[in-house]
């Protein structure tokens, strides 16, 4: 697991600092969305997992992530190795302890199919993820504004809960 720590100030009337899953598998795009999360300026914890089976167990707190906070939002990306994302999303909006966790798919797919298949199996959202760099960074004020700043997000789980 990766931690890119806190960044930024604390924003007005945060009350903690939220914990976001990154389920990529390009290294580049890791490293693209840490710096661009970082530039928002706001406090964040983020997470990394490169493929579906670890995005499983970060989410569920188990094997490397065991002690680690639940992620608050996750990024998701569709075209993993192993375990897609299509199938990470199906499970964890099939399963009563992890469904109230938003998840946003990240994918440079824009097909009509990938996009209904992610909203049918309860996608929070769908974004393109972008080529251009301004774009990307666009994307993550996005993110911060909407998702992070007036979004009020639930309950962050504890390891063991199973409601």
């Amino acid at each position: 697991m990766q931690n890119a720590g806190n960044a930024g100030s604390p924003t007005a009337g945060s009350v903690r600092a939220p914990v976001i899953l990154l389920v990529e598998d390009s290294v580049a795009d890791v490293r693209l969305m840490q710096e661009v999360l970082r530039e928002t300026g706001l406090p964040h914890e983020l997470m990394i997992a490169g493929d579906g089976e670890r995005a499983l167990r970060a989410i569920r707190g188990e094997g490397e992530y065991a002690g680690c906070k639940s992620p608050d939002l996750v990024l998701l990306d569709l075209n993993l190795p192993g375990m897609d994302g299509r199938e990470v999303l199906r499970t964890i909006k099939g399963d009563p302890a992890l469904r109230r966790t938003p998840v946003l798919v990240l994918s440079t797919s824009t097909a009509e199919s990938d996009i209904a298949a992610s909203y049918d199996a309860h996608a929070n959202c769908y974004l393109s993820k972008p080529v251009d760099l301004g774009d990307f960074f666009r994307l993550a004020e996005a993110l911060r504004d909407f998702w992070l700043r007036l979004v009020v997000l639930p309950p962050r789980r504890s390891p063991g809960d199973d409601k």
